[in-house]
């Protein structure tokens, strides 16, 4: 029997922010990597007492922050394709007018395989080690992730009318099943079902989404109160809020991911505290399509768990996780009116751990712990707009920015080393998406 050898990696950054419980910054510390997981962290003084670390791999990273890999909960990858295409107008008109008309034209398995391969290489090399998507051919999606080595939840869309990826309802679903079924053998792969929006997907549909999340215990993924139009439209067709619709189709529950959730009456952010849902924040996103608010101050007050996404790259226009922290802060202290609201351990949270745990793989990633999964990244603070360092976790959200993490690993493979991608030929992808532009365009 071959033997294998464990492969070891030492990291010693200048501060080691661990969004642990306790949210530690630690100095003079090691990280040791064993394989795929964080085998332990201690003091740098202790590490010639720790056996079996002379054939280890050492990187020192003067005036780094080594932290947890940033954690993207909404995204629809494959539209970098499509990024610019039509900015400036509201979501209905963006959508009907400009969107769907793309989407159906262009999007095949190729147009999926090229726009995801195009995200997944500008998220790793700006921070983001794990994303939760929803589009279309997610097995697709799913494949290419796995190959290209990023960590990520495929959603398993479902709509009530025909797209290219199915025709009925039904369709979506079966899909959906068999999609869970091919990406068991994925290690960097889950799953979530995918309900486009209450507007989308009628009750029936909605009813067996929720059957399967709790048989399979897989979360939900889906915009719910994008928009204040969408809620009037809903009460002026069914009588009702989107949301007391879904909780009457037993939606509302700890395994809901509610993307955008602007326009939140009390009574309504008072059910979600009860009911355990997680909140999507789309900041930029939501700024840029005139969505409206989600009231973060107010659903961190109640300790409900908020995470942080892009959106697509058609409605952002980038996938900065950086600038989702940055913005989500001073937004919740410009509407709350209170300049603690939202502050740089809230940001930083949602970024990492609320993520993970909203995906429901807060046991293996989401924060520095021994025993979990070595997704990590390294930012560097050396330059001009980092200078100088009174608070390190400050200076992450409110200076830095994502062409400053110049190291990544995920599942305990290096992704990015010394600013540059190790295994992706960017040329070769910013390649292809100009071949893309140049045929949508035409």
């Amino acid at each position: 029997m071959v033997q294998h050898m464990n492969k070891l990696t030492v990291i010693k950054p200048q501060w080691l922010l661990t969004v642990n419980e306790q949210f530690d910054l630690l100095t003079d510390s090691a990280l040791i990597i064993e394989n795929d997981r964080i085998k332990a962290i201690i003091a740098v003084a202790e590490l010639s007492n720790h056996p079996g670390l002379e054939q280890a791999e050492t990187v020192t990273l003067d005036n780094h922050i080594l932290m947890p890999g940033l954690i993207n909960t909404h995204t629809h990858a494959a539209m970098s394709l499509l990024r610019g295409i039509a900015d400036d107008l509201p979501l209905m008109d963006w959508l009907n007018n400009h969107i769907w008309p793309s989407e159906s034209k262009w999007v095949n398995r190729q147009f999926i395989e090229d726009g995801v391969r195009l995200t997944v290489a500008e998220m790793i090399r700006g921070g983001t080690t794990c994303f939760n998507d929803m589009y279309f051919f997610p097995d697709v999606m799913a494949k290419t992730c796995q190959q290209m080595g990023i960590r990520a939840t495929a959603g398993l869309i479902v709509l009530d009318f025909p797209t290219v990826w199915a025709q009925s309802a039904d369709e979506y679903l079966s899909k959906a099943m068999a999609v869970i079924d091919e990406v068991r053998e994925y290690p960097l792969i889950s799953t979530a079902l995918a309900p486009h929006a209450p507007y989308t997907v009628s009750d029936k549909p909605l009813e067996q989404i929720a059957m399967y999340s709790s048989e399979l215990d897989i979360p939900v993924h889906m915009h719910i109160h994008e928009t204040q139009f969408e809620i009037d439209e809903a009460v002026k067709n069914t009588g009702k809020r989107p949301l007391e619709r879904l909780d009457q189709l037993n939606l509302l529950n700890p395994s809901l991911m509610a993307v955008h959730m602007t326009s939140l009456n009390a009574m309504e952010m008072e059910r979600l505290e009860e009911t355990g849902v997680n909140i999507v924040h789309c900041p930029e996103s939501n700024l840029k399509l005139a969505s409206g608010f989600c009231p973060v101050d107010q659903l961190q007050k109640l300790n409900i768990n908020v995470s942080l996404g892009t959106d697509g790259a058609a409605s952002n226009n980038d996938l900065d996780m950086f600038g989702e922290m940055r913005t989500a802060a001073l937004l919740s202290k410009g509407i709350s009116g209170d300049a603690s609201s939202c502050n740089v351990m809230q940001s930083i949270r949602m970024a990492t751990i609320n993520g993970a745990k909203a995906l429901g793989l807060s046991e293996q990633i989401g924060s520095l712990e021994v025993g979990k999964k070595a997704d990590m990244i390294a930012v560097d603070f050396s330059q001009l707009n980092t200078q100088p360092v009174y608070d390190p976790v400050s200076q992450l959200v409110y200076a830095a920015n994502s062409l400053q993490v110049s190291q990544s690993w995920i599942n305990g493979v290096q992704k990015l080393k010394d600013y540059q991608l190790t295994d992706i030929d960017a040329v070769e992808i910013i390649t292809v998406a100009q071949q893309w532009q140049q045929k949508i365009q035409n």
